[in-house]
This record gives C-alpha cells, structure tokens and sequence, in this order.
C-alpha cells in the first residue's frame, strides 16, 4: 500500500514514456531517499509519464515497446548486476552501440556513475554527474522537446549540458552538477511494504566538512550544503501527518549548525505524543551530547552508530579522522547514560599504513569501551579499505587479500573473546569493488561476462582472466603523474589539493 505526499496527475494524456528503474527490489527501492525524490521530480512534470522499475517488477503499466527512455540510479560497485538482469529480463542489447534509434535511450546517475563513469561508457547512451535534480530532469525534458531527432542528434546535443558525460561524443571535461537543498527533500512515497516501513525521511544535510582521506562520499558532495533549520522543521511537522516514523539523513546528521535544536524540537513534539519514533543515519563523535542522547531514547531509537575507523590514534590522524579516545570513551557513556541500549561501532581494516599494532589498538579501545559500559549492547561493522576516485587515497592500493583476511579472522577471534558482537564485510567481495572502482574501459566486457557467467565470486576471477591482470587496479600503488580514468571529471577540490594530501602520508607499506 503506498501513500503519495504531493499531489499527482493520474491521468496525463502523453505519448512520452520513461521508466525510472531502481538496481534492486520493491523494498529497497521504497527506502532510498534519491531515487523517490527523483522520480517525484519526473512525475509531476504534466507531460512526461514516470513508471518505477525494480528487479522484482512483474507487470508494467507502460509497455517496453511504449517507452522512450530508461534511466538507472547506481549507489553500489554491484548494482551493474541487477542492470543487466533488467536489461536480460526485457532483451535489451547490453551495449548501447548495439540498441538501434527504435529501442529507448537509456542512461544512468547515482554516485557509482559521478565517481568513475568510465567503466560503463559502452553500456549507457549517457550519464549523469553530480546531483541529478536538475540535470536528470533537463536531460528527459530535452529527449521529450526533440524525440524525432536521429539518436545521435538527440546525444550530441545532451553533451552540451552541465552535468552529462555522453561516452560517444568523447568529451574530455564534465562539470559537476551542484545544486541546493533549500526545500528540504523529504520522503514523497510512504510504503509499508518498504524496507522501512512509513518511514519520513527528511535531507537535514548533503556532504561532510570533515573530509576523510578515504571517504567518496564527502568529495563527491562538496561543497557541504544545509537545509535551513525552519524548513527542516516544517518538513517534519508536514510528515508527521502522515507517519510517526521519521528519520534524519546526511552524511552526517549532526554536523548541521542547528541539530541540537532540531532534537530539541522533536524531543517536545515526543513528550507530548509517546508513539513518535526518530531514526539517524550516524552520529558525530564529537557532536553526542546529552539533549540529543535524551531525545534518540525518548523517541524509541535503543540503538545508534558512531563511525570511528579505527581504535589506532596514529591511522585516525592519517584519514584526518578528527576524533580522540577520550572522545569516544565520552560519546558511548553519554549514550549509555541517557536511556540508549547499544551502540554499534562502524570501523575498517586495511587502512594504507596499517599495521597489526593498530589492529591491537582498535581491540584495546573495545575492551576499554566494554568495561566501562557494563550492560550495554557494543558491537562493531567492520569493512575493509577500497580505493575511490576523488579521494587523496585513490592512489593507494588495498592489502594482499591474505594479509587482510589475516587481520579480520584475528579481529574476530578476539572480539568473541570480550563477548562483543561484530559483523565483517567479504574481503573478496570488497576485491572486486576496489576493480570496479578504479577501473576503466576494460570493465565493460568483463561485466558483461560476470553477469553472463553467474555473478558469483568465481564468475570475476573467471571473466578477468586473458583480459587484465585484476591486482594492477585493487593493489596497485598509484603514481601521482599517471592519467586516472576519472580524470575526464572536473571535480572540486581539484586533483592538485588531493595529490597534496596524498603525499603527506604516502607511504608503501599497504603492500608490503
């Protein structure tokens, strides 16, 4: 059952059709912020008629044959795989050189794409960069105003706008597409068949000032963009009509110049009515104080998530971690103190520098935590380093797989040992993103063969076997002069302040 919270033109009398597909199921799909946003920018628009497509969609409203353009939104190295089970499922040509001026223009955004669109040149007509309310929705207004020009025509010209990188046209330099979040982008769909059910999610924020050396996430979204704090709260007030599930997203909620206020705010709204219930993405370890702990319990959240990285101070300091032991000894008591029940301890392994002595610190900061929170629930998500384009560590490469699986079993074994929980994301898996991520041309073909050989681990190493050695993009250390295939991207800050920081801690030791 889906509830829409604007208002929509059911019965639009177009001929112009667009299917905005999600690389995933229903569910997840109904819990991603951008991607409802998006499509509620396309669906009000009088003349264009917007159909959402997953990987479990079974009847269409639109028929294939009906529609004229197919646009994805890529969050993950992965979600190539379920494009192509949707490509497959609808017998769409895998290459867009071989989908003739009949078949739709399809193109793709997200952040997988703004990163590195290189590896999905020969699959895509074009692609999004940067944020996509305004490209994505100039890009289909454009192809609907001039349908009758040859396909060829129609992508000339698209190059032409800020914010589309089209692979045939051999552009050389793409701006960044940056536009404001003073609206306040909120949840325009409520599902309750969504991962989170009738959940309100509010954008308080976009990007991260703290800027961590490994972080995509914090580079791709500069500058750092607030939604001013009256519209944050008549958005909440507006959701709350609908739901009392509501959440607060960013890259990190709490670094907005108001967000004390605005748990003050809804810690008022919740004494008086016991049944709303607030989500955050995470919090900043050094932002935790006791009004925003009081208003997470009071609001039914027992659990939250901190990112610290690493228990090792030296590895902190050199991803500009900005956060001290005490810092976050301090912030876990706070929570335990305020009603909280758990918290869980984002962190990763195979930092570039690491060594098994900081591995070691980050066992001794959970027996410190442990002991001095009797009671309370602690428990850690490790993952492992992966390389991304525009961060200063895009040069570096990972750890030998063994080296890192080494590392993780010992983690395991003795976080068991202090009776805290903690989940560990597949060093192999993460292999092959750091590939996707760093990659090139090449990647096209070779995702092309995984998806037709299964998906499955062994389908990577079997599809990149004759055609590139795979350790040359998910261990190789970088040289500074070389030309990165991201590198056709105009990204501020600029490859000149990356390279500065990445010379600062260079340092050969992640393969040694």
């Amino acid at each position: 059952m889906e509830k829409f919270l604007y208002k929509r033109n059911t019965n639009k009398s177009t001929k112009y059709n667009v299917w905005f597909t999600f690389p995933g199921c229903y569910s997840f799909a109904m819990s991603s912020l951008g991607f409802l946003h998006l499509f509620k920018t396309l669906d009000i628009v009088d003349d264009i008629n917007v159909e959402r497509i997953y990987t479990d969609t079974n009847k269409t409203l639109i028929k294939y044959g009906d529609v004229n353009v197919i646009c994805f939104s890529m969050s993950f190295d992965m979600d190539f795989i379920s494009v192509f089970q949707i490509f497959e499922k609808y017998s769409i040509p895998f290459k867009s050189k071989d989908r003739d001026d009949k078949m739709p223009i399809i193109f793709a955004g997200g952040p997988v794409i703004t990163s590195n669109p290189i590896p999905y040149s020969e699959i895509f007509d074009f692609m999004i960069i940067g944020d996509g309310e305004i490209a994505n929705t100039e890009a289909i207004k454009f192809l609907k105003d001039n349908k009758d020009l040859p396909k060829r025509n129609l992508l000339e010209e698209l190059s032409k706008i800020d914010g589309i990188y089209v692979p045939s046209v051999n552009q050389e330099k793409i701006l960044k597409n940056t536009c404001q979040i003073n609206e306040c982008i909120y949840t325009p769909i409520l599902s309750d068949e969504a991962f989170f059910k009738n959940t309100f999610i509010v954008e308080t924020s976009r990007g991260c000032a703290n800027c961590c050396n490994f972080c995509m996430a914090s580079y791709l979204n500069l500058p750092v963009r607030f939604a001013p704090y009256e519209n944050i709260i008549k958005t909440i007030d507006f959701g709350l009509q609908y739901t009392n599930d509501i959440a607060l997203l960013g890259a990190q909620v709490s670094i907005h110049p108001k967000f004390k206020q605005i748990c003050n705010y809804i810690y008022e709204r919740t004494i008086n009515n016991k049944n709303i219930k607030m989500g955050i993405s995470s919090l900043r370890v050094d932002a935790v104080e006791d009004d925003i702990a009081k208003t997470l319990a009071a609001a039914g959240q027992k659990h939250v998530t901190i990112a610290i990285e690493t228990g090792s101070e030296r590895l902190r300091q050199i991803i500009k971690k900005n956060i001290t032991e005490e810092q976050i000894i301090n912030t876990v008591e706070t929570l335990n103190k305020n009603g909280l029940k758990g918290v869980k301890i984002y962190a990763m392994i195979g930092i570039p520098t690491e060594t098994n002595e900081d591995i070691q610190d980050t066992i001794n900061l959970a027996k410190k935590l442990k002991h001095l929170n009797k009671g309370f629930d602690i428990s850690f998500a490790f993952s492992s380093f992966t390389p991304k384009p525009f961060t200063p560590f895009q040069w570096y490469g990972r750890f030998d797989t063994k080296i890192l699986e080494h590392r993780q079993n010992y983690l395991k074994k003795e976080l068991h040992k202090l009776g805290i929980g903690a989940n560990f994301s597949s060093i192999k898996w993460d292999y092959w993103q750091a590939v996707l991520s760093r990659g090139d041309i090449n990647m096209s073909d070779f995702m092309i063969d995984v998806y037709k050989n299964g998906s499955k681990l062994g389908a990577f190493k079997k599809s990149a076997k004759g055609k590139f050695n795979p350790d040359d993009y998910a261990l190789r250390i970088y040289q500074t002069d070389e030309i990165l295939p991201w590198d056709i991207i105009n990204m501020h800050p600029g490859k000149s302040v990356l390279k500065e920081r990445f010379l600062q801690k260079k340092c050969t030791a992640c393969n040694a």
